[in-house]
């Protein structure tokens, strides 16, 4: 089985998606487990921008490799290339992760998987406006409904008629999900003129630089690594630089429709994944009830029915 047929093929399509999707949700419980090894207090920006910078160079890094080595296509671009690069690069690692980073700080890894979440929604609001073939319909209004309503009851406190949100915390994750929208609308531009695996390592690389620049110069001491913390940095790259290879990848050979919609299990697996891997984190009524809404309506926006006739021809 050569590459394409192994990226066309339905199970393994699923099975590629959703093992990208399930390394995404990882990255909130690994975070937030860094935070507390590297005793990086939720007040300490600079320090947060600093590991989000180190992270995403060297995930950058990591898909130069593959680009140059495995793929043999070369990185060159040229300066007004570049300066698109730098924009999507700003918006889509510096600005998202600023507020990624720190807005996950003061939230559980549960609601800060699901609120990340609200950025797929913001794509589907923004689409309608930017492109004529992509507008609103019954079921994305559904699926929005159903996605902002989760959004909305996971802040819900447990005593009742009362919301626990901090702008610092849970609205930074929605500022960041905001973000990272309009960054997903110009890298779907520049991914049909450059490849999009050279898109995505110039820039994560761009976006890092900015991001370190900053961390270094605000921070009062450098991050002390040991076996634990170096390891759990060096996975946050790679899940970073496999996700986003495999992702776009399957992008070229399928719709985006048809593998966007194993998006739900980000969410899932994360708030799951928190659960597990962090002391004190624990499901509640509210949180389910919100994940169900979320996971349900990130399925509703980006399902699309296949016509019979193609459904036909796909069995041959």
């Amino acid at each position: 089985m050569d590459k394409k047929e192994l990226l066309t093929n339905k199970l393994y399509v699923v099975i590629i998606a959703l093992i990208c999707s399930i390394l995404w949700g990882s990255a909130f419980p690994v975070l937030k487990i860094s935070y507390d090894k590297l005793r990086i207090l939720p007040e300490d920006i600079y320090s947060k921008i600093l590991f989000a910078g180190m992270r995403f160079f060297i995930a950058s890094i990591l898909i130069f490799i593959l680009v140059v080595v495995f793929l043999k296509i070369s990185i060159k671009i040229n300066k007004q290339t570049l300066k698109s690069l730098l924009i999507l690069g700003l918006l889509q690692t510096s600005l998202q992760y600023f507020f990624f980073y720190n807005g996950l700080a003061y939230t559980t890894g549960i609601k800060g998987s699901i609120l990340a979440s609200s950025g797929t929604f913001f794509v589907v609001i923004l689409a309608h406006f930017i492109y004529h073939d992509d507008k609103m319909n019954l079921k994305k209004t559904v699926g929005l409904i159903s996605g902002f309503l989760g959004i909305f009851l996971v802040n819900w406190g447990k005593g009742g008629f009362n919301l626990h949100f901090s702008f610092r915390g849970e609205g930074f994750l929605i500022i960041a999900g905001l973000v990272s929208a309009f960054g997903t609308i110009i890298a779907k531009k520049l991914s049909k003129e450059i490849h999009p695996f050279i898109v995505t390592a110039w820039q994560m690389l761009l976006g890092s630089i900015v991001l370190l620049v900053v961390g270094i110069s605000g921070a009062e001491k450098m991050l002390e690594f040991t076996p634990l913390t170096s390891g759990l940095l060096i996975y946050a790259s790679f899940l970073s630089a496999t996700a986003f290879s495999l992702w776009y990848a399957l992008l070229k050979y399928n719709r985006a429709g048809e593998i966007t919609l194993y998006k739900f299990m980000i969410p899932v697996s994360g708030s799951f994944l928190s659960v597990l891997l962090i002391p004190n984190e624990k499901f509640t009524v509210y949180m389910i009830s919100a994940l169900v809404l979320v996971a349900s309506g990130i399925i509703f926006v980006n399902y699309k029915r296949k016509p019979i006739g193609n459904y036909k021809k796909s069995q041959h």
